[in-house]
């Protein structure tokens, strides 16, 4: 029996439960089932519910939550010597005062990286101690506020643009962002940019086989990964900034083709699982 979580994937059975915990139930159920499909927004409770009491579950969010926000994407990247921007991690204002109040100064310019949101709304480039003191001052507001955990990592001029790798099941589809603006570097649709689906095939090819390793290596199978090259001569190496589990879908046709391919990338792997 295929046990089905998600609205829009119709299965053997079917059950939605958004807006409540999952119950004994569910629990049932999953129990029962040869496989279970879970949602995008899947809370963690249903997650480790079908994965501790089913061998086969869709997707694979184990360390989406082992490791969350910003903070544990970045610890996640260290461990698996994933190429990532030098990062360091602060999870809390006493652990950045005790690095560097009243001694030196981090380089400048860096990235600021609060540990929650999404689209670059939490991202900003600081260039200057007076912006980064401000900052400062907003974590601590967002500390006091139950709300803790930010990074600063080395800035990569990357030529306003990022690579935007959505991998669903054993499908990837992958385009560049490209800022308009000169003097952006957040190359985010939210912020203006534009979706380039064919330019620079080489690099393209070269962030997918990053992150294709990086999938196995994981379990990761329904998620995109933002990729960055440094500019430079030659042929730069890619980066690896984030994995975003609610992502757009305007760069890989809409919602309505996000679905068939999630649907046909369900179909398939629900193949192997019966094989």
């Amino acid at each position: 029996m295929i046990l089905s979580f998600h609205p829009l994937f119709r299965a053997d059975r079917n059950i939605l439960c958004a807006g409540r915990e999952p119950g004994s139930s569910e629990l049932s159920a999953i129990r029962s089932a040869q496989a279970v499909i879970l949602p995008q927004g899947c809370p963690q409770q249903l997650y480790f519910m079908a994965k501790n009491n089913c061998p086969n579950v869709f997707p694979n969010y184990d360390v989406r939550f082992r490791y969350p926000g910003k903070v544990g994407q970045a610890r996640l990247f260290l461990e698996k010597s994933v190429p990532h921007p030098p990062t360091e991690i602060f999870n809390s204002l006493a652990e950045f005062n005790s690095r560097y109040y009243g001694f030196e100064s981090p380089t400048l310019p860096l990235v600021f990286k609060f540990d929650w949101g999404g689209e670059g709304d939490t991202v900003f480039l600081v260039q200057s101690l007076s912006e980064l003191e401000q900052l400062i001052v907003h974590a601590a507001r967002c500390e006091a506020s139950g709300q803790s955990g930010f990074l600063l990592q080395q800035y990569i001029p990357s030529g306003n643009r990022s690579l935007r790798v959505a991998v669903i099941g054993d499908s990837m589809i992958s385009y560049w962002r490209t800022c308009k603006d000169q003097g952006g570097f957040r190359a985010n649709l939210s912020k203006g940019a534009v979706i380039d689906q064919a330019g620079d095939p080489t690099s393209r090819e070269a962030a997918e086989k990053l992150v294709s390793h990086f999938c196995r290596s994981t379990g990761v199978n329904l998620a995109g990964l933002d990729v960055i090259f440094g500019e430079g001569k030659g042929s730069p190496l890619p980066f690896l900034l984030e994995i975003n589990y609610f992502f757009g879908r305007v760069g890989i046709g809409g919602s309505a083709e996000y679905y068939r391919i999630l649907t046909n990338a369900i179909k398939r792997w629900l193949r192997t699982v019966n094989d």
